[in-house]
């Protein structure tokens, strides 16, 4: 057994000191890493996002956004990524994610989405259960010159940051006085989602598309309005990409047009539903259910996330987009009434997911029942639908003056 001495005139041997030499190249090699990154999760769609990750000890990250495609860029100390590549999988609003080292001291991750975006909130956490922190994004659609103006900000700080204020989440629609009224109207169902389906054959993804190309045409012929629709072809979308495209356009106000069946062939007339929490009606709260299936039918896996919104700002942005989507809904019932023929009770409200989006006025038009032999007839007849297009060009025109949107 050595004496304390025979280890101490060991340190001073060119072998003691060879060990230390390794061990101090090991420690500070370029491969040595500051950082374990595991356990990335996202969960979210077309409008909202939350991604997570995990790292063994806290992170500095640094951030920033590129656009052409658009993308959030996080920096990170170098860093040993240990992540399941099935939890990288194109999901809601995120296309693709991309990871791994840029040099030796730097690793970056690449969350490309689908359209413009803006990031709500981007914090690291330490674990409440489990030792280490996590890294939580929050990122919600928004519209290009909500992504630029984040862009703008960008360069005239530093080009990346660490925190984002409350007053930039959500990507709200600020000076918009003298801007054209911008409506987003949405033919429903389409592609493999063919909707409802009449005695005769018709079909509502066609009848909603031919409609919505003719309320269009309407609308851009008058020369104040700029108009967008979410689909201009026989495709599929889903219902929250729908939302994401209104956000994305800056839409001052979104339609849904449908035109559905229901188990009663005599009732018959359309129908103008905004929503709400509690359905007014078993009908409505049935339609609901129809509607809010239809990412279902094409084969896709819908993930709810019940996660609560915290920002007080976002609860009154909701509140005043009701009010504006009740304010329309009434001016539509009153111009359809003078025209077309409309079922009792004809404002009604349920939990259409199509209408969810925060900062957009938001109703879902349904022209009539497919179900009904007289209304499948009148849904063809071109009369008929340029008259119901009609109606709607005055109610959108009635609301826009009335909220000071028809400048430019």
């Amino acid at each position: 057994m050595s004496s304390g001495a025979d280890q101490r005139r060991n340190r001073g041997t060119p072998a003691f000191a060879l060990v230390l030499a390794v061990f101090a190249l090991v420690l500070w090699s370029p491969l040595a890493f500051a950082l374990e990154a595991h356990g990335y999760k996202m969960a979210g769609d077309a409008v909202r996002m939350r991604v997570v990750m995990n790292f063994d000890t806290e992170p500095e990250p640094r951030w920033f956004l590129l656009r052409g495609p658009n993308r959030l860029v996080i920096d990170l100390p170098k860093t040993k990524f240990a992540i399941d590549p099935k939890e990288l999988a194109a999901r809601g609003m995120i296309t693709s994610v991309r990871y791994g080292q840029i040099n030796d001291k730097t690793s970056r991750i690449i969350l490309q989405a689908k359209g413009p975006f803006v990031i709500d909130n981007l914090d690291v956490v330490p674990n409440e259960n489990a030792p280490g922190f996590r890294l939580v994004a929050d990122l919600s659609a928004a519209s290009r010159n909500a992504f630029d103006e984040a862009l703008a900000v960008q360069a005239q700080t530093t080009a990346s940051t660490e925190t984002t204020p409350k007053s930039e989440r959500l990507g709200l629609r600020t000076g918009r006085a003298g801007q054209r009224f911008t409506i987003v109207i949405d033919p429903g169902h389409g592609g493999i989602d063919g909707g409802a389906a009449g005695p005769s054959g018709t079909v509502e993804k066609d009848i909603t598309l031919t409609f919505a190309r003719e309320l269009r045409d309407k609308l851009l012929a008058d020369g104040r309005f700029t108009v967008f629709m979410t689909r201009d072809k026989d495709e599929f979308l889903r219902l929250d990409d729908r939302v994401r495209i209104a956000r994305e356009h800056e839409a001052d106000l979104f339609i849904s047009v449908h035109a559905d069946t229901i188990r009663l062939k005599g009732i018959r007339g359309a129908t103008v539903y905004t929503i709400s929490e509690k359905a007014s009606d078993a009908e409505a709260q049935a339609l609901a259910d129809r509607e809010n299936l239809s990412d279902h039918l094409a084969g896709i896996v819908v993930e709810e996330e019940n996660r609560e919104v915290a920002d007080i700002l976002v609860d009154l942005i909701k509140r005043e987009t009701h009010s504006f989507s009740m304010r329309f809904a009434r001016s539509l019932v009153g111009e359809l009434s003078t025209t077309v023929g409309l079922i009792n009770n004809p404002h009604r409200s349920a939990g259409f997911k199509v209408l969810k989006a925060p900062d957009v006025p938001s109703v879902l038009l349904e022209l009539g029942y497919l179900s009904n032999t007289k209304d499948e007839e009148q849904l063809k007849n071109s009369e008929w639908r340029a008259k119901a297009a009609g109606s709607v060009a005055r109610a959108i025109e009635l609301f826009a003056t009335s909220t000071g949107g028809t400048g430019g």
